[in-house]
């Protein structure tokens, strides 16, 4: 007599898959040879799929893209979105002297100018 289990033969698997990223965070594609996007680039989790053989599947979406990848959890790596090397995001993306400190520094001599216009 042949059981269901032995007709399908996939082995079963017992508790929860173990997953390093979730839905929402920041992540990287890993470099490698064939990479078509830019490596540098910031993909976000929007969702976890099935796993494909062992390893955990996500589909992530970039900004600059119009549609999702899905790929495998090996392909991908962890991004710190608020720093990355010591270089916080602002000055990332505004370059140097243009975070909060600027701003504030900028808004003082506005008022200073303003008070002495006033005078």
């Amino acid at each position: 007599m042949t059981t269901l289990t032995q007709r399908n033969a996939r082995p079963i698997q017992h508790g929860a898959l173990t997953r390093l990223f979730d839905v929402g965070q920041a992540v990287r594609l890993k470099g490698g040879p064939g990479v078509g996007p830019k490596t540098g680039e910031i993909y976000h989790v929007t969702r976890t799929l099935p796993p494909r053989g062992n390893s955990p599947q996500y589909r992530i979406r970039s900004d600059a893209e119009p549609h999702e990848r899905v790929v495998t959890e090996d392909r991908l790596e962890p991004v710190d979105e608020v720093s990355d090397g010591g270089m916080m995001l602002i000055e990332r993306t505004f370059g140097h002297g243009q975070g909060t400190e600027a701003l504030e520094q900028r808004d003082q001599e506005a008022e200073a100018g303003k008070d002495s216009g006033q005078a």
